[in-house]
């Protein structure tokens, strides 16, 4: 058991490092029960019914998406019943496996998202990646006007090695949420610095848009940098900063059209 507790715990979050939380959980997959809170989901040993009885105590199928099991369903029970006894002696809330404690609604515990399992959270890391470096490519191609094809692949090729590395890591080596948080604000705050000096530089007539989503994103990136526990269980920095990526990402979308408009017209002219 001592194996089982002590595995993971050099890059796990302080709340799943937790000893007692760990054995929380150790015991939750045993019996299927946190307390008075059992889980559908385990094959109960303590005389409940088990996920393979009837049909009629089985969960319905329209709600078999959430992907819950029985070691999802240990985590979040152990976890808010750690979080009720570290509220009792006075300690503030801590992170559970990268992610801070929220309560379920309907399969959401985080005001944009739902549920993590294994395989969903990592798609959801390399994708976020993915499309970081997606944008730095065309951040740098554009604000520097790279035309010709054999220097766009020299700008491009470092950047995609880099990002497919980092995507191999995380889902083939190791689910290192810090070091994942530092390569996104760090592909995220080049760009946006990229951005900036061109928006300062040039004469383009949507660059008042630039500079919203410029300044808007620097500000957003506090929300994932100044991180705090979430309001009521509900509301967290990070589901903040998705709610802020709603009107930047339409004012986004706004300007690549106008420069769109704007790159065709000026080839035009020069055409004729």
């Amino acid at each position: 058991m001592n194996v089982i507790l002590g595995s993971g715990l050099l890059h796990a979050s302080a709340g799943d490092a937790d000893p007692i939380y760990r054995a929380c959980v150790y015991q939750c997959e045993k019996t299927g029960c946190v307390g008075d809170k059992c889980s559908q989901h385990c094959n109960l040993t303590s005389g409940a019914s088990s996920i393979d009885g009837p049909w009629y105590l089985q969960e319905p199928l329209y709600l078999r998406w959430k992907q819950w099991d029985c070691l999802s369903d240990c985590r979040y029970h152990c976890m808010l019943s750690r979080e009720e006894e570290r509220k009792k002696v006075g300690l503030k809330p801590v992170k559970y496996h990268g992610k801070w404690p929220f309560q379920r609604v309907n399969g959401i515990q985080v005001l944009h998202t739902i549920e993590d399992v294994d395989w969903t959270e990592k798609l959801d890391y390399s994708s976020a990646v993915a499309l970081l470096g997606f944008s730095l490519i065309l951040a740098v191609l554009r604000v520097f006007n790279v035309r010709d094809e054999a220097a766009r692949v020299m700008v491009s090729a470092p950047i995609v090695a880099f990002v497919t590395t980092h995507i191999l890591y995380l889902n083939c080596y190791q689910l290192d949420y810090g070091l994942n948080m530092k390569v996104c604000l760090a592909m995220g705050m080049l760009q946006l610095s990229l951005w900036a000096v061109w928006a300062g530089v040039t004469r383009h007539p949507s660059r008042w848009k630039l500079w919203v989503v410029v300044i808007g994103g620097g500000l957003a990136s506090l929300l994932e940098t100044y991180d705090f526990p979430p309001y009521m269980g509900f509301v967290d920095a990070h589901a903040l900063w998705h709610a802020t990526t709603i009107p930047l990402t339409y004012l986004w979308w706004s300007f690549v059209r106008d420069d769109s408009e704007f790159r065709t017209t000026t080839l035009v002219k020069k055409a004729k």
